[in-house]
Order: C-alpha cells, then sequence, then structure tokens
C-alpha cells in the first residue's frame, strides 16, 4: 500500500497528510490542529481522529509521538501529558479512528524520512537526526539502521536537561537572539559529536526552515551539519513510512512497494 495518512504529535500541534510512501510526497496539503492542554490520551486522540475525518481516511495509518515507544506502547513523555505512560497508544489510537495504526517516537519517524529521502539519504556511517522544537527529539543512525528511542534531548548540559536549554521553544519563550540560541545549540551539538562521533548531524523541526540564521554561527564541529530536506514535513512522512515498513525498516525501504 503506497498511500498512508501520515501524522505526527507534537507539543503545540499535531499535524496531518496522507503520504505517497514510495517518493515520499503528500499527497494533499497538510492539516494541523492545536494539542489539546492537558494532553491526555482521551484529548490527544480526538484530536487525531478529527483529522483522519478530515482527509476520509481508511486506510494505513502511522502516528508519531514525542516519546520513547516500544512495540506500539508509550513509555515516557516527557511534553506531553503524564497519564500516557504505560498506554498502549496503537490500541488507543486504533480504537479511536478504526484504523490499523502504528506509533513510534517522533524524532525517530523524522530521521527515518531524511534518511530515505532527504538528508541523509545515501549516507553511510553515523547519522545524527535532532529535531529541535517544544523539546530536542533525537534519531541515530548507523549505515542506514535506526537504533530507535534514543531521547538525546535530555542528556545534562550546564546542569540542566539540554531540550532545556536549546530547544527552539526555549529560544522563544526566553527571547533569545538568534546569535546566543546559536551558541547553546553549538555547545549541544559539541557534546554529542564527543559522545557519538557522527559523520553528519541533521537538524530538523520547523526552525530548518530558518537555518540560515543560526547554521553559519556553529563553530568547532568536525561533523557536517545540515538542515533538514523535508523540513517540518519529515515526521509526517516516517510515520506513514513506518506504517508499510516498521520503524527499523524504512529508512532503507525499497524504492518500489
Amino acid at each position: 500500500m503506497a498511500h498512508v495518512l501520515g501524522i505526527d504529535i507534537g507539543g503545540s500541534g499535531v499535524k496531518a497528510a496522507p503520504v505517497d510512501t514510495v517518493t515520499g510526497q503528500l499527497i494533499t496539503e497538510r492539516q494541523k490542529l492545536a494539542t489539546p492542554q492537558p494532553a491526555t490520551p482521551d484529548a490527544i486522540s480526538e484530536v487525531v481522529k478529527e483529522l483522519v475525518k478530515l482527509f476520509g481516511w481508511t486506510g494505513k495509518a502511522g502516528v508519531t509521538f514525542p516519546g520513547v515507544v516500544i512495540g506500539g506502547m508509550i513509555r515516557t513523555a516527557a511534553n506531553l501529558d503524564q497519564s500516557w505512560i504505560g498506554v498502549d497508544g496503537a490500541g488507543e489510537f486504533g480504537q479511536a479512528t478504526g484504523l490499523d495504526v502504528t506509533v513510534l517516537n517522533d524524532a525517530d519517524a523524522a530521521g527515518v524520512a531524511e534518511m530515505r529521502f532527504g538528508a541523509g539519504k545515501g549516507e553511510v556511517g553515523v547519522v545524527l537526526m535532532l529535531t529541535l522544537g517544544t523539546g530536542i527529539g533525537s534519531a541515530l543512525f548507523i549505515d542506514g539502521i535506526l537504533v530507535p528511542n534514543t531521547e538525546f534531548g535530555h542528556i545534562e548540559i550546564r546542569g540542566k536537561e539540554a531540550e532545556k536549554r536549546a530547544s527552539e521553544h526555549v529560544r522563544e519563550i526566553d527571547e533569545l537572539s538568534w546569535g546566543k540560541w546559536a551558541g547553546r545549540v553549538d555547545e549541544y551539538l559539541t557534546h554529542m559529536e564527543a559522545l557519538l562521533s557522527p559523520n553528519l548531524i541533521i537538524i530538523g523541526g520547523g526552525v530548518s526552515q530558518k537555518s540560515e540564521k543560526f547554521l553559519p554561527r556553529l563553530t568547532g564541529l568536525q561533523a557536517k551539519v545540515v538542515p533538514a530536506a523535508l523540513h517540518n514535513d519529515a515526521g509526517i512522512v516516517g510515520a506513514a513510512m513506518a506504517a508499510v515498513h516498521g520503524a527499523v525498516g524504512a529508512a532503507r525501504a525499497p524504492a518500489e512497494q
């Protein structure tokens, strides 16, 4: 099945669009609804159900979740309501929508899309994808194979979780200049490079569309640092791909279905 509905759950918004999983292209314009507060399972499921209705979708769906997801089960929920922990995410969304649903970590989904269709296409060795948004998500690939649920945004920098210092949300809330924020991002990336020695670092999330404001300010990194080619659509595309190929296999999926 080449056409799958991709749904990307974030801390501030839930985005969705049907995806052609052969080409990685959105079939129609994406739709976005606000993430409800509190972001409980019932509340989020209602938003997901509404997006499915907007597209009149009856096929497979892939859903991202901003936390650790193992076998469809939610293990952590740093930027959503803690009542998600221990919930069968695939079962929850499947029951709400009546669809066959696959659930995976949001940054893993974005990374899968970038490795298959975007900035990481054809890259070997170690590739690190970081999504800078409400928090910091991470996806790690070794020769194109995903190491799922890395959650490197929670690594401590100067006594705080990295995402509490260097996320796009922090830049906006603290009204940081691009220069000051770039310094924090640079410090974080330097730390990650020391731990992982990646060949390539891909910066995703909505801020990737403004990469010219901060990427040239990064200094001292050995790795090449590039913006995500799919920008903020990467999570939607990766979610759809995972529904067809599984999270780990999607980045190396064959070109033909």
